[in-house]
């Protein structure tokens, strides 16, 4: 603890009440007297200051509103994959208007700080597709959420066939998986070679029963977009 305080340039009591208040939130984890590592929840502070730093501010906020305009005002969501250790995905950002997202059965607050499986959802798929095999896996043997809506994938082995047809794709398809009485599209946002989030489009199933070519090749316009802010498109 000494070295630290010294390394921080603060006394040795404001450093011990730093670290003991961490343990608390998995920040720090004390190994043994005066001994301290870093938690898991570190992880989390880097996935939200990647975002903060690369998909912040009026570039992304142009990209998730030319999407939402140029597919007849549908509802755009911006996902990362959940931090460290949750295989889940968050959302960071939305284009959705004047509507109300009350009839998607959740306020704005609900959606950006509800963490959702990858089970369920075009974009919780389009994220899954591009994880390690043995996560794909894990995943496909998870229950499906009850909140599932009912075009959700409930077997296993069509889930991960499923996974396979959005990488040759580059996208993803979902009928009514999320929620009863909404169809989406969805498209993987890449950085330096590894899967980021996704970009959504949603849009009710009576006004899009089948998703137009102009709106699959908008959505994944955005996310390549996207990935050019933070890294780099996938080359294959």
């Amino acid at each position: 603890m000494s070295e630290i305080a010294k390394t921080a340039e603060l006394d040795d009591s404001t450093t011990g009440r730093i670290l003991t208040a961490g343990t608390y939130n998995n920040l720090f984890v004390r190994v043994d007297r005066g001994l301290y590592q870093l938690g898991t929840a570190v992880a989390d502070l880097g996935l939200h200051a990647l975002a903060e730093s690369n998909l912040s501010g009026s570039e992304t906020t142009r990209v998730l509103q030319g999407l939402r305009k140029s597919t007849g005002d549908g509802l755009v969501f911006l996902y990362m994959r959940a931090p460290f250790g949750v295989a889940g995905r968050q959302c960071l950002d939305m284009a959705v208007g004047d509507s109300d997202l009350q009839e998607l059965g959740m306020t704005p607050r609900d959606v950006l700080s509800v963490t959702r499986s990858l089970r369920t959802g075009a974009s919780g798929r389009t994220i899954l597709a591009y994880l390690p095999e043995e996560v794909q896996k894990k995943v496909a043997e998870s229950p499906v959420p009850e909140e599932a809506g009912p075009g959700v994938i409930k077997d296993g082995d069509e889930l991960l066939h499923s996974l396979i047809d959005i990488r040759d794709q580059g996208y993803a398809l979902g009928y009514q998986e999320c929620m009863a009485g909404w169809n989406s599209v969805a498209a993987p946002v890449i950085w330096d070679g590894a899967i980021w989030g996704a970009v959504l489009l949603l849009k009710p199933k009576d006004i899009m029963p089948e998703a137009p070519q102009h709106y699959i090749y908008a959505t994944i316009s955005a996310a390549a977009q996207l990935s050019q802010i933070g890294g780099a498109w996938p080359g294959d």
